[in-house]
C-alpha cells in the first residue's frame, strides 16, 4: 500500500502568509528607504551587493561559521559532562552552579579583550567567547533534563538492579533529549549572534562577517552592513534546519514528535 503525500501545503493558508510577509516587508523597506536613506539602503543596492561580491560574502562567511560552530560543538561538550557531573554529584552542583549562574551574567564582551590578550590575534578568542554564549542555556536545560526522569520509570530501572551508569545511558540521557535539543534551539541561532559579537569586539579580527559589517559601518557603506546582516541570517536559518531534522530524527519515540505529526 502506498503512502499518501500530505497535500496541506496546497492549500493557500499554508504557504500564501509567509510571501505576503515578505511583501508587505519589503514594501516597508523601500519607504524607509526613501524617507530615510543614511538608514536604510534601497533593496537592490543590497542586492546588487550580494551578486557583485559573492566570494567575498561567501569567504567571510565561512569563517563566523567555523567560529560559530566550534564554539557551539565546544560549549556542547563541556556543558552536557558538567551537566552529567551535576545531576549525579551534589557536591558538584553545590560548587559549579553559582560558578556557572556568575559567568552567565558577565558582560561577556567586557572579557574578549583580555582573551585577546591571552590567546592571540587568531580564531581562539572567539571560538571562547561563542562557546560562553552557548554554554549556560545547554547546562542549565541537560541537567533538569536529567533528573526529570519520571519516578514509576526510575522504580522499574531499581527494581532491576540497575547500575548508575544504566541507570544514565538508558534512563536519564534519552528522558534528556527534549530538554537538551530546546536548548540547542535557543543557542544555535546564538552561535552565530556570539560569533559576530567576538568579531566585533576582539580587536585584531580580519575575517568574519561580524569585520565586514563594522569596516562597512565606518565607511557608512550601508548596503554591504545589509547584504552582510543577510548573510547572517541565511546561516541562522540553515543551523536551526539542521537542528530541527537531527531533533525529529532522534526524537521519533517521544510525544511531542507525534504531535508534530498530527
Amino acid at each position: 500500500m502506498r503512502r499518501r503525500v500530505p497535500l496541506g501545503w496546497i492549500r493557500p493558508a499554508i504557504w500564501l502568509p509567509l510571501p505576503v510577509v515578505l511583501a508587505i516587508g519589503g514594501g516597508l523597506w523601500q519607504w524607509g528607504a526613501h524617507s530615510l536613506p543614511y538608514l536604510l539602503p534601497p533593496l537592490s543596492w543590497v542586492f546588487d551587493s550580494l551578486s557583485g561580491h559573492l566570494s567575498y560574502y561567501l569567504r567571510n562567511a565561512g569563517t563566523t561559521l567555523g567560529e560559530a560552530v566550534a564554539g557551539l560543538g565546544m560549549s556542547f561538550v563541556a556543558a552536557f559532562i558538567l551537566a552529567v557531573l551535576i545531576s549525579e554529584v551534589p557536591v558538584v552542583r553545590r560548587a559549579v552552579m553559582p560558578i556557572a549562574v556568575v559567568l552567565n551574567v558577565t558582560p561577556l564582551v567586557a572579557i574578549a579583550p583580555v582573551l585577546v590578550v591571552a590567546f592571540g590575534f587568531g580564531p581562539a578568542p572567539k571560538v571562547i567567547i561563542t562557546a560562553l554564549f552557548c554554554f549556560f542555556p545547554i547546562l542549565i536545560n541537560t541537567a533538569i533534563g536529567l533528573r526529570s526522569v519520571p519516578p514509576p520509570m526510575m522504580q522499574v530501572y531499581q527494581t532491576m538492579k540497575a547500575s548508575r551508569l544504566e541507570l544514565l545511558v538508558h534512563l536519564r540521557i534519552p528522558t534528556a533529549l527534549p530538554f537538551l535539543f530546546a536548548a540547542l534551539r535557543i543557542v544555535t541561532p546564538l552561535s552565530i549572534t556570539g560569533a559576530v559579537v567576538a568579531e566585533l569586539t576582539a580587536s585584531g579580527s580580519v575575517g568574519g562577517l561580524g569585520s565586514v559589517i563594522s569596516v562597512a559601518a565606518s565607511m557608512n557603506q550601508l548596503a554591504v552592513v545589509y547584504a552582510a546582516i543577510f548573510i547572517l541570517a541565511v546561516l541562522g536559518v540553515l543551523l536551526m534546519l539542521i537542528v530541527t531534522f537531527a531533533e525529529r530524527r532522534a526524537l521519533r519515540w517521544h510525544e511531542s514528535s507525534a504531535d508534530r505529526a498530527n
